[in-house]
């Protein structure tokens, strides 16, 4: 148990901290799951640039590290181009 008032504040300080990063990585995996879930490629490009502008945020403010963002962006680009090709293909 902290004892100083320094310490106390730390905590409230890391509580708060921890509540607004919660925050940012759930939206970022919603914007995620929201780009799988499209059935479209029209409606997947729109919630793309949504998720990508997220993940680039969340991973300068270093909630995430950059490369996980990275890994992500490629995975959905690559959802989204076999979506492109499915849709040409019929």
């Amino acid at each position: 148990m902290a004892h100083t008032a320094s310490a106390k504040k730390r905590i409230r300080q890391n509580a708060k901290r921890r509540a607004h990063n919660r925050y940012y990585r759930v939206m970022a995996r919603r914007a995620i799951k929201a780009v799988r879930q499209s059935t479209t490629y029209e409606e997947a490009v729109e919630k793309f640039r949504f998720a990508t502008k997220i993940l680039d945020r969340i991973a300068d403010r270093g909630i995430v590290h950059k490369n996980y963002a990275a890994n992500k962006k490629s995975k959905l680009a690559k959802y989204i181009n076999k979506l492109k090709a499915a849709q040409a293909a019929s």
